[in-house]
């Protein structure tokens, strides 16, 4: 009987992990504060094509739980607060991406795969009180050097407010990344699958 309790526990813990690494969470149902502009939802980004069906984010539990801290910490230390640009991002199009820059400074290679088909990375900025973003020296989705997150060589405000950024994002254990201040990945991102579930 004993053996029997053991065996079926050690189901039970295949199944749950095998539940929890392929389950992603809408943000807005764990903070519904945190403004979103996805632009693959439109035509505004770097391949001029509608890339997904809605405009909603998805994320790993513990990725969406601890950024919804990072916006808490912006709104009470600075009056500030993050806008997400995407966060999970089914392989598919992690593929179609490629086809139109196939440029690892920029796009994973879907043959690997990207922290965002993990569910495991973010795209934000900051905005102030108003919705209006603050000024990072480049947009969203710029591949120029001027987006890299050691280009000291910018305005100090811009400097500022990246500072503010990564820093806010680090304390909540999102790391940047080399070519874009607007790209974060989750601390043990390898430690989920790479998807490729349709965002609906």
């Amino acid at each position: 009987m004993k053996k029997l309790l053991v065996f079926v526990f050690f189901l039970f813990t295949i199944a749950l992990s095998a539940q929890s690494d392929t389950a992603i969470v809408f943000l807005g149902s764990i903070d519904s504060t945190i403004v979103t502009d996805v632009r693959y939802a439109t035509t505004n980004n770097f391949t001029g094509k509608v890339l997904y069906p809605t405009a909603k984010v998805y994320l790993r539990k513990v990725v969406a739980e601890n950024l919804s801290k990072v916006n808490s910490y912006l709104l009470k230390n600075f009056n500030l607060r993050l806008k997400v640009f995407d966060g999970y991002r089914p392989l598919s199009v992690q593929k179609k991406m490629w086809v139109i820059l196939p440029n690892e400074d920029y796009v994973a290679n879907p043959a690997k795969g990207s922290r965002h088909n993990r569910g495991a990375a973010v795209d934000v900025a900051l905005i102030d009180s108003l919705g209006n973003e603050l000024d990072m020296g480049t947009g969203f989705d710029d591949f120029s050097k001027i987006a890299y997150t050691g280009n000291m060589d910018l305005p100090a405000d811009v400097l500022l407010n990246r500072k503010i950024l990564h820093e806010s994002m680090a304390k909540f254990g999102f790391d940047p990344i080399k070519t874009e201040w607007w790209h974060f990945d989750f601390k043990g991102w390898s430690r989920f699958s790479i998807l490729d579930v349709e965002i609906k």
